[in-house]
């Protein structure tokens, strides 16, 4: 059992002897640590959420490109955009969130809970499906949909084309909708509550999108792009919008139906627990006799000091 104490009311001894002081003497500080508390595991969790999403994508995406068209869709210096925007950016974003009152109504997080739940599973799989496909039907028939050259099987000195451009646009889009679809990771259907709230987090969202913007258009050589469109540019946010749609899709599917296996990390693993209750008499005198003995001993060493 752990032991709480006021900080400014509370005696010396005693603090030494206690696992939580407070430090106002205000015993809602204790709401506002659970608070906290949960919105940090919360914020890793989503971040876990988007981030596994975006890997999954990639690393497909480079794959197979690589066995099907000798080349991966995707380049080196956009894959390093990609993780820019995956990792500085998202984290950035998705760590900024203020806590709610709603954590609170919310059950504690038990010792088993797996890191990556069953609701956050059938996230990563759906929208990494919703962005499979529209990728690879960019890559293999983009070029009859949007009427331009064909841009598989490209030799290594050839000048940038809109097909790959547009593949790599998309790609990016459909990251930047989803990090709006990774704040939510306990099935709530509306992903845009509380992002008034958040400066920080439609700042990044926009900065990415106008970096996105200028490295499409103006990168060329460097970052392998052409210029797109407007129309293009429309087709390209239209299939980011998708995944907003495509989020509530997905939410619509209960998640307790799928199968526990689909939960990751820590699985069947107890979180290790800093004080836990004895099991039996014996242990439970043996504890009271050493704690007495702690409390015993810091008392003699505060009055020889």
């Amino acid at each position: 059992l752990s032991t709480l104490l006021q900080g400014i009311a509370g005696t010396d001894v005693a603090k030494e002897a206690s696992d939580i002081i407070l430090t106002d003497d205000n015993f809602t500080s204790i709401v506002k640590a659970v608070m906290w508390g949960r919105n940090v595991y919360d914020s890793i969790a989503k971040f876990l959420q988007f981030q596994l999403t975006v890997n999954v994508v990639a690393v497909v995406v480079a794959f197979i490109g690589a066995c099907a068209i000798e080349d991966s869709p995707l380049k080196a210096v956009q894959m390093l955009w990609v993780n820019l925007i995956m990792d500085t950016f998202a984290a950035l974003a998705l760590a900024t969130e203020m806590p709610t009152e709603d954590l609170l109504t919310r059950r504690p997080y038990g010792r088993k809970k797996p890191l990556i739940s069953r609701t956050m599973m059938k996230n990563i799989i759906g929208h990494s499906l919703y962005q499979l496909v529209i990728i690879f039907l960019l890559v293999f028939i983009g070029e009859k949909i949007f009427d331009i050259d064909n841009g598989r099987y490209a030799t290594l000195h050839t000048a940038p084309t809109e097909h790959f451009t547009i593949v790599f646009n998309a790609f990016v889009m459909m990251t930047l909708f989803n990090e709006i679809n990774a704040r939510k990771i306990h099935n709530e259907r509306n992903v845009f509550a509380g992002l008034h709230l958040n400066p920080i987090y439609y700042c990044i969202l926009i900065t990415t999108f106008i970096g996105q913007a200028l490295i499409v258009q103006f990168g060329g050589f460097f970052f392998s792009t052409a210029a797109l469109s407007a129309e293009q540019w429309l087709w390209c946010i239209f299939l980011g919008v998708g995944e907003l749609i495509w989020g509530q899709v997905i939410t619509s599917i209960p998640s307790k139906k799928l199968p526990k296996k689909l939960t990751a990390f820590s699985e069947g693993t107890e979180i290790p627990a800093i004080f836990e209750r004895p099991k039996d008499e014996d242990e439970t005198e043996t504890m009271e006799k050493r704690s007495g003995q702690i409390l015993w001993l810091r008392g003699l060493t505060r009055l020889q000091t």
